[in-house]
């Protein structure tokens, strides 16, 4: 890569932080912040909106999720969940997707915090994206150079995951370099734990496909146990919470053989 296209990545991806934080960007504005010209910022946010980030108006870009979440906006559990801890799942989506590198096979399951990763990646390009939740491939819909595959199943209200035999099969058929897991609870002795059993068998197979697995939860989620378990937490390698996680807790999972990230 030259210097020329990383000073180009940088810039797109502190326009992507703005955007994630405010919802839309002026500008002038990010010309004083990135010391650029306007029309430097004005070709970044053309090329950004050619790769479905961003949509542009005069003087400035908003986000384009909020026309293409428009259908989701009764969903009351999701929209709550949303909302809790949000900078603090910011910060772990944003450690968890420099993980990520272009042409790599990735798995996200359900979550709000693995919904929030997908924002976070403008620097991969020709990945394939294997997931059973409806909303992340929203996200990522006018990606062209993501392959999305979005398994089969029966969808589960309220949370948008494709879940049931079929989802299963379809997931065991392929094999990943990393899988982003949300959880409703993880604990030392308990392991990974979902509220749904059907949740459970989905995340359990895609663990069993990945590499590298990489649990990605707010520090509400530690030391909780929910009805049902997923896996021990000794199967899974890397722990990505926010640094409002305990230390004690945190070195209980270190000692078990997991790199944790506190963010």
């Amino acid at each position: 890569m030259s210097k020329s296209d990383l000073l180009t990545q940088q810039r797109h991806e502190q326009i992507l932080n703005q955007l994630n934080q405010n919802g839309q960007v002026l500008v002038d504005d990010l010309a004083l912040m990135l010391d650029v010209s306007p029309s430097t910022i004005r070709r970044d946010l053309t090329e950004m909106e050619s790769r479905g980030f961003l949509r542009r108006f005069h003087g400035g870009a908003e986000l384009v999720q909020p026309l293409l979440y428009e259908p989701f906006r009764h969903s009351i559990n999701f929209s709550n969940q949303e909302m809790v801890n949000t900078d603090e799942k910011r910060r772990i989506a944003k450690a968890a997707a420099m993980l990520i590198q272009s042409g790599e096979t990735i798995a996200f399951t359900a979550g709000t915090t693995t919904t929030q990763i997908t924002r976070y990646l403008a620097h991969v390009k020709n990945v394939t994206l294997v997931t059973n939740t409806v909303n992340v491939a929203m996200e990522l819909s006018q990606r062209q150079d993501i392959t999305l595959f979005v398994t089969g199943g029966y969808l589960s209200m309220g949370w948008f995951s494709l879940v049931g035999d079929t989802a299963v099969q379809a997931i065991r058929s392929l094999y990943f370099e990393r899988v982003f897991v949300g959880v409703n609870g993880i604990d030392v002795t308990s392991g990974l734990t979902s509220h749904y059993v059907d949740e459970a068998t989905i995340v359990r197979t895609m663990i069993q496909q990945a590499k590298q697995k990489i649990v990605v939860a707010d520090h509400t989620k530690i030391g909780i146990t929910t009805r049902a378990m997923i896996c021990e937490a000794n199967k899974v390698d890397m722990l990505i919470t926010g640094r409002e996680a305990p230390h004690d807790q945190i070195a209980a999972f270190e000692e078990l053989g997991l790199q944790v990230l506190r963010v």
